[in-house]
């Protein structure tokens, strides 16, 4: 059985195996951020840490092409960092253990990392090449790139000589990405009391685990089922027919990753079990029923506990915030008149938590187009207020708009057909992509973005194609040689 050493291109999956060896969950970038500097220095490849933590190499032109236009390759060190509830795994200090699929290779338990270390290992092995032909070459490694995109955010302008960017944070061989959503992130927080519970009440836990999740731009187009709306989907009929009390819930673990599994605590009363039992496993069967085509491996559960002592939220605001979660837009909102298939609006209702007196609900908001990204939030605002939560945003971005006619575009697509003997298929994405905030920054650049084909990122299911990484190297190498002298 073959492993990640046994792949082509060396070079490529061999420092990508040494980004598997370094922890780099996004905001804990420190061991893989001192990685590469020692790497690049190992590699006598000049290489320095800005201000703000992201990485930035140089490689001088090689001979006969120093008058080439300047190529920025731009990649992001951070990975999402999920597991399903089997896997034991710290991403603070364990390694990513991979493994090859048939023509994929993937992890196993946790997710893989090739979004976006395939990025930046095929950065790594252009300026390692002493002998690969290209003009000036310069590298950012940005970091927390996952959970704000903070390092491009904190870019400094006047860093970078090159004027063409080329982002390598796109997901499908042969896609060349012109755009990208904007993103908004909301809070909606319920304030409460915890009581305690009177006799007669039997505990409970409701679970979800299983779904495919994934993330929540490239994959929300797929309609797959969210654990934060089948918990509330299950509280409510509990909490307004059967008398019961929630202690609390649990769902979903990152803003930008489709919510894969979530529990919820709850005291029903001993006599109205029975029935909220079978009321359970009938909304069970009907969720499965309604998502078997795109969450076939969904797991339900409903199990007794044992607490030491029987606590609850208040039944009012338990039961306000139970109807605005199931209120709330989740998935595609709209879909793109420019792009055929393409997301233009969505939300991502990311993640449920209770603790110190407030329960909260996370969400992504995504959207192409800038008003409906602000109409979206003012219709989340409007649900949670009503149901008595205070609702906030932060981290909102806009989009990178398409522009079609930029000159680059053409360098790329007449490469991709030589090398593939393919036509270029040009998109914009609904996920968020970095140059949104880099264009803002250098707005001479030219910016274009491409990648090999990965599938399920942000899951425990995330797969990388493994002759993609191939065909993206012979392509890259080809599109270097082929950037146009400097005017």
């Amino acid at each position: 059985m073959s492993t990640i050493k046994d792949l082509n291109p060396k070079n490529v999956w061999n420092n990508f195996y040494l980004l598997t060896r370094q922890p780099r969950p996004s905001k804990h970038e420190e061991k893989v951020r001192a990685f590469l500097l020692e790497w690049a220095k190992e590699k006598g490849v000049d290489a320095f840490a800005d201000e703000t933590g992201n990485v930035i190499m140089r490689a001088p032109a090689t001979k006969g092409y120093e008058n080439r236009r300047g190529v920025i390759l731009q990649a992001h060190m951070d990975m999402v960092p999920q597991k399903t509830a089997e896997t034991k795994h710290d991403f603070l200090t364990d390694p990513i253990e991979t493994e090859v699929i048939g023509e994929w290779l993937g992890a196993k338990g946790t997710t893989l990392g090739a979004d976006d270390g395939i990025g930046v290992a095929l950065a790594m092995s252009v300026v390692e090449d002493k002998k690969l032909p290209h003009g000036p070459v310069e590298v950012l490694i940005t970091y927390d790139e996952e959970t704000g995109m903070t390092g491009a955010e904190k870019l400094r302008p006047g860093l970078f000589k090159g004027d063409i960017l080329l982002n390598l944070d796109s997901e499908d061989e042969g896609e060349l990405c012109i755009g990208c959503a904007g993103g908004l992130d909301g809070i909606g927080d319920f304030s409460y009391k915890t009581l305690k519970a009177p006799k007669g009440y039997k505990a409970f836990r409701i679970g979800v685990k299983g779904l495919q999740g994934g993330h929540s731009g490239m994959d929300i187009s797929l309609y797959r089922a969210n654990a934060c709306k089948i918990i509330a989907r299950t509280l409510l009929p509990l909490l307004q027919k059967y008398g019961a009390k929630v202690s609390g819930i649990t769902a979903g673990s990152l803003r930008n990753a489709i919510p894969f599994e979530g529990t919820a605590d709850v005291l029903i009363p001993a006599s109205k079990v029975q029935a909220a039992s079978a009321k359970v496993h009938k909304i069970f069967h009907d969720v499965f029923e309604e998502f078997k085509d795109t969450d076939p491996g969904a797991k339900f559960s409903f199990e007794r506990l044992v607490p030491k002592s029987l606590t609850y939220i208040e039944d009012a605001v338990m039961l306000n915030a139970v109807k605005a979660i199931l209120a709330c837009p989740a998935g595609v909102v709209r879909m793109s008149s420019a792009f055929k298939g393409l997301t233009e609006t969505s939300t991502n209702l990311a993640m449920i938590r209770c603790g110190r007196g407030h329960l909260r609900v996370y969400s992504l908001m995504r959207s192409a187009v800038n008003s409906a990204k602000a109409q979206l939030a003012s219709e989340m605002r409007c649900v949670f207020e009503l149901a008595g939560a205070k609702f906030t945003t932060t981290g909102g971005y806009s989009g990178w708009t398409p522009k079609p006619d930029t000159p680059v575009y053409k360098v790329v697509c007449d490469v991709w057909k030589k090398v593939s003997g393919k036509k270029m298929v040009v998109n914009a994405t609904h996920g968020g992509l970095e140059c949104a905030l880099l264009g803002a920054k250098y707005p001479n650049w030219e910016m274009a973005s491409i990648g090999p084909t990965i599938v399920h990122p942000h899951s425990p299911d995330e797969r990388v194609k493994i002759d993609t990484v191939g065909n993206g190297w012979e392509f890259l190498k080809e599109l270097l040689l082929a950037i146009p002298e400097k005017k």
